[in-house]
C-alpha cells in the first residue's frame, strides 16, 4: 500500500483546479433542501472568520478531497471532523467522557478525509486564536503523531476492550479538566433557566428569533407525533424511561454554522416534577456531502438513521435517547439537547493548550476509526516514523491557505446579502 501511495504523497493538495465560480456553485448546491429565509443567517455566520467559513464549507472540502489519491482503507467517517466537533458529554451512567460529538456528514469513506479535515481545522482555529504559522503546523503534526501512536495501541487491543475504551478525566491534562468542568455545569435544570420561562404555572421556551422561536401549532403537533414514532428506535429500557416524560412545548432553534437552514426543533418535556426537565432535539438530516463522491456506498434510505448508527459506531458511549424519525417528507435525528455537553472555544487554543488539544483529537479520532476498520492495516500504513505527520501537516497548511482564499471569495460574493 505504501508503494502504491507513499505516505509523503498525503501532502498533495491541489484543490484550485476549479474556477472561483465553480467553487461557489458547490457551496450553493449544498443549500438545496434548506429553509431559504434562514440562509442569510448561515452566510452571516460563515463570514465571521476563515475558521467559521471552514465549518460551513464541508461540501467544498469534500469535493476537493475526492479529487486526491487515497489508500483504499475505509472507516466510518465523522465527515465533519474539526476542533469544535469534539467535546465532553454525559455517558448513560452520568460519567463525563470526551469524544467526537457531531455526525451529520458521517458515512463509510476514506480515513484520510477525516484526518485531513481535522488537521486543517487545528491550523485555522490556532491562527484565529493568534498562534503563529509554525505553531499551527506543529499542532497538526502532534495531532497525527497521537493518531498514529493510538492506532498502534488499538490495533493490538482485544476487540471487547477497544469497544469499552473511554477518554475520561486523567491527571496532568488541564485542557481536558477545563472541558469537563464546563460540561458539569451544563445540566438540564440550567438549560431550563436559560431556554425557557415559567408563566402562569407553565414552562415555555423563550422567543428570541432567529435563534429560538415558537412554531405554529400544527408544526408542534407533527413534532410531538414524530416523538411517539421515534420511541421504537430505542431499546426497551430507554423507551420505557422516555415514555414517562410528557411534552409541554416545542420551538425552532438555530444551531451551529453548517446546519443553519435545516429544520431543527427542540422539545421541552417533564418527568418527575418541575426539577426533572428533559430537552430533546429533533434535527433534520440531509444527505452527507460526501455521498456524491462515494458511489460504492450502498444507498441510504433514512438519513436520521445514517447519523444515529454512524454515531453509535464511532462513539464508545452514546446518548441513551439517540434515535431517529421521519415526518412531513424529511428525515430527522432525535437526541438530547446539550445534556452535560461542552467543547473548547477555539480562542482558547493558545500556548500549550493547542498542542494538548491536538493530541486529544488524535486519540479520539484513532479510537473511532479503529472501531470501524481493520486497525492493524491502518496502523501499519501510518507506521512508526513521522512521515505521515509531516505530510498531513503540509496538507493542512496548504488547505488552510486555500480556505482563506475561498473565504475571501465567499465574502466578496455575499457582501450585500
Amino acid at each position: 500500500m505504501r508503494r502504491r501511495f507513499p505516505r509523503e504523497a498525503q501532502a498533495e493538495c491541489a484543490p484550485a483546479t476549479r474556477s472561483p465560480r465553480q467553487r461557489l456553485q458547490i457551496l450553493a448546491r449544498a443549500n438545496q433542501g434548506r429553509i431559504t429565509r434562514l440562509l442569510p443567517e448561515k452566510f452571516r455566520r460563515m463570514r465571521a472568520s476563515p475558521f467559521a467559513f471552514f465549518r460551513g464549507a464541508a461540501p467544498l472540502m469534500a469535493a476537493d478531497l475526492a479529487a486526491l489519491p487515497r489508500t483504499g482503507i475505509t472507516v466510518q467517517m465523522c465527515g465533519d471532523a474539526h476542533v469544535r466537533n469534539l467535546g465532553a458529554y454525559a455517558a448513560p451512567d452520568g460519567t463525563l467522557v470526551f469524544d467526537i460529538n457531531d455526525f451529520d456528514e458521517t458515512m463509510p469513506g476514506p480515513w484520510e478525509w477525516d484526518v485531513k479535515r481535522l488537521a486543517t481545522s487545528l491550523v485555522l482555529a490556532g491562527e484565529e486564536s493568534g498562534q503563529s504559522g509554525s505553531r499551527c503546523e506543529e499542532s497538526a503534526r502532534r495531532f497525527v503523531a497521537s493518531y498514529r501512536a493510538h492506532l498502534r495501541s488499538f490495533a493490538t487491543m482485544p476487540f471487547a476492550k477497544l469497544a469499552r475504551y473511554l477518554i475520561r478525566r486523567r491527571r496532568d491534562e488541564p485542557v481536558l479538566d477545563e472541558i469537563f468542568a464546563d460540561a458539569e455545569r451544563t445540566t438540564p435544570v440550567r438549560n431550563l433557566r436559560k431556554l425557557a420561562v415559567e408563566r402562569d404555572g407553565r414552562w415555555r421556551f423563550h422567543d428570541r428569533p432567529p435563534n429560538l422561536e415558537h412554531v405554529p401549532s400544527h408544526t408542534a403537533a407533527h413534532v410531538v407525533r414524530a416523538l411517539a414514532a421515534y420511541r421504537v428506535t430505542l431499546n426497551a429500557s430507554r423507551r420505557r424511561t422516555f415514555e414517562r416524560y410528557r411534552p409541554v412545548d416545542v420551538a425552532f432553534k438555530l444551531v451551529g454554522t453548517g446546519s443553519v437552514g435545516t429544520r431543527d426543533y427542540v422539545v421541552l418535556l417533564f418527568g418527575n416534577g418541575a426539577r426533572d426537565p428533559l430537552f430533546m432535539q429533533v434535527k433534520q438530516e440531509l444527505p452527507s456531502c460526501y455521498a456524491p463522491y462515494l458511489p460504492e456506498v450502498p444507498r441510504i434510505d433514512h438519513h436520521g438513521r445514517r447519523v444515529a448508527e454512524g454515531q453509535q459506531m464511532m462513539q464508545t458511549l452514546s446518548d441513551p435517547f439517540l434515535g431517529y424519525a421521519r415526518f412531513s417528507g424529511h428525515d430527522y435525528l432525535v437526541r438530547q439537547l446539550a445534556d452535560h455537553k461542552a467543547a473548547l472555544d477555539p480562542m482558547e487554543l493558545n500556548g500549550q493548550t493547542l498542542f494538548e488539544y491536538a493530541s486529544l483529537c488524535g486519540e479520539a479520532l484513532a479510537k473511532s476509526h479503529a472501531r470501524t476498520t481493520d486497525g492493524a492495516v491502518l496502523a501499519g500504513y501510518a507506521g512508526k516514523s513521522a512521515k505521515l505527520d509531516q505530510a498531513i501537516a503540509a496538507f493542512a497548511m496548504a488547505y488552510a491557505d486555500q480556505t482563506k482564499a475561498d473565504y475571501r471569495l465567499f465574502r466578496q460574493s455575499h457582501r450585500t446579502r
